[in-house]
């Protein structure tokens, strides 16, 4: 069942210079595309359209067949985003309040609002941390407080966004494993190409606003001169087997 389909989505800041040039692509259900590309390739932009942060320039979303600024706001909530920086997300005093903030606004009690908290935070392995301050807790605890702000909606569609960056290397192989788990429809824009072939499924790679090639991962992750002439190096784990190799 196709879950997302954007047609000949094109944005300008200023209506002038057009950020995404002619973006067409298509989602199943419980799919999971990755959304490769360099720093001002266009992916936090995309993101941001499809979530309904912004408007177009021209082109169409379609969630289930329906435009996206025809959808009823219920169905909106079913999409639901990470930004990059988790702050963004937590300003709460305690962080079961910040994950309820958007159940809470839906009209359910102070104690079903903690109580959907504590579940969602259980499933990012983060209840112990309910009743804490955001600003006490690392970066990998932010991002996973994130997630859960978001999971609590009950998404068919999640959007995230370099979930992986400025995470050690425990808190990110934390991240990925959680994103391993999560059963709805994925969107993954990143730089981080080794934490997509961990992810697996399907690539986008976005250069100057553009889409320059689609394909599986690994595909072309293991190409270093595509890579190069979009602005991104192999994959480490790909350097790492060639050198092994002698190549």
């Amino acid at each position: 069942m196709e879950l997302l389909r954007v047609s000949h989505l094109c944005h300008a800041y200023d209506r002038q210079i057009l950020s995404l040039k002619d973006i067409s692509f298509s989602v199943a259900k419980g799919d999971r595309l990755c959304i490769a590309g360099a720093n001002g390739s266009g992916k936090s932009t995309l993101l941001e359209l499809i979530a309904g942060c912004m408007k177009p320039y021209s082109g169409e979303i379609l969630i289930k067949g329906i435009p996206r600024r025809e959808l009823t706001k219920g169905a909106r909530s079913r999409t639901g985003m990470v930004f990059q920086e988790p702050d963004n997300q937590l300003f709460m005093p305690t962080l079961w309040e910040d994950v309820a903030f958007a159940v809470m606004h839906t009209g359910v009690s102070p104690q079903q609002g903690r109580e959907q908290a504590l579940k969602a935070l259980r499933a990012v392995e983060a209840e112990h941390l309910a009743d804490r301050p955001p600003y006490k807790l690392s970066g990998g605890e932010k991002q996973r407080a994130a997630i859960a702000s978001v999971l609590i909606m009950e998404p068919e569609l999640v959007l995230l966004d370099e979930p992986t960056a400025s995470l050690d290397p425990r808190a990110r192989k934390h991240i990925i494993d959680l994103l391993k788990t999560l059963d709805c429809t994925l969107l993954i824009a990143s730089h981080d190409l080794d934490m997509m072939l961990d992810l697996g499924g399907e690539l986008i790679f976005l250069h100057e606003g553009r889409i320059a090639a689609q394909s599986k991962v690994p595909g072309l992750l293991r190409d270093q001169a595509f890579l190069q002439g979009i602005g991104l190096e192999l994959p480490l784990r790909m350097t790492e087997t060639r050198q092994a190799l002698g190549n």
